[in-house]
């Protein structure tokens, strides 16, 4: 699916998971580009959405009001769940013009805790926005969470600068461990690189310069508080991801105060918003 706005393109996936296969602003890519039939989930590369939970479960564990489920273990080498359940499976189009998108996902597993109604609004003019609605249609009080996965250009000359009020530290597993006071991140490389890191007290905002084109990036609704940091070495992608909560607060309850997953009632909703604009 192709959209197109305001100097803006946008490939996206609706059957792998209505992941972005490629972004681009006045003909530059702005998220490395997917390649034809690659995989989203198994490629750094595009984006993807995050849902019903970011980052890791530990052992897949999620304790829920009716007891504790186990998820498989996709990040074997660390004995996580990684990334929720959203991107392995297809959404349905709904309303589509030249420059807007509204995708559906209803899931439901047998013997699991989640039943959810995700709705995905993808729409570009003078800037990019990505809304995500998902709704308990399950137990109430099923602990869910959200964010976006970008994987940005990392040209040389890359910049990036956010505000933040703490790090978190984390073991070898890349599992919390602490939070460390911090400001954020204000430099180029050498402020980013090796980065694999979850920042609370985010302000939900991010200034990206990525090559000789500046962006802004900013985050509302449950993703304004969050944000994971991911730079590997010389890969040549910056992840800058705005999430709802620390990785698995879900059975660290120390970290539930610097983002806790959200209790949702049976219809309740939580919204994530992301907009990505020139600056």
């Amino acid at each position: 699916m192709r959209l197109s706005g305001g100097g803006w393109t946008a490939g996206i996936l609706p059957d792998r998971g209505a992941a972005m296969a490629r972004l681009t602003c006045d003909g530059r890519d702005v998220l490395v580009p997917l390649p034809d039939g690659a995989d989203p989930n198994a490629t750094w590369a595009g984006a993807f959405l995050m849902l019903p939970w970011t980052n890791r479960l530990d052992e897949g564990r999620l304790p829920y009001p009716g007891g504790e489920h186990r998820f498989p273990i996709n990040r074997p080498v660390e004995g996580t769940a990684l990334h929720g359940l959203g991107r392995e499976a297809a959404w349905d189009v709904g309303d589509v013009s030249a420059a807007r998108a509204v995708l559906h996902q209803r899931y439901a597993a047998h013997g699991q805790p989640y039943r959810y109604a995700a709705r995905l609004t993808v729409t570009l003019g003078d800037d990019v926005t990505l809304r995500l609605d998902v709704t308990n249609d399950g137990e109430d009080g099923t602990p869910f969470g959200t964010g976006w996965h970008p994987f940005f250009t990392r040209p040389e000359g890359t910049r990036l600068s956010f505000r933040a009020t703490g790090a978190v530290s984390r073991d070898t597993r890349n599992l919390p461990v602490a939070v460390e006071p911090s400001d954020g991140v204000d430099g180029a490389e050498e402020a980013i690189s090796g980065r694999d890191t979850h920042y609370v007290g985010w302000d939900g905002t991010a200034h990206m310069t990525l090559g000789d084109a500046g962006y802004v990036l900013q985050a509302g609704g449950a993703w304004a508080r969050n944000l994971q940091l991911f730079a590997p070495g010389a890969a040549g992608i910056l992840c800058v991801e705005p999430v709802s909560h620390v990785p698995d607060v879900i059975n660290r309850r120390a970290f539930a105060g610097y983002g806790d997953m959200t209790r949702l009632p049976r219809g309740g909703t939580i919204t994530g918003e992301v907009t990505l604009r020139r600056g």
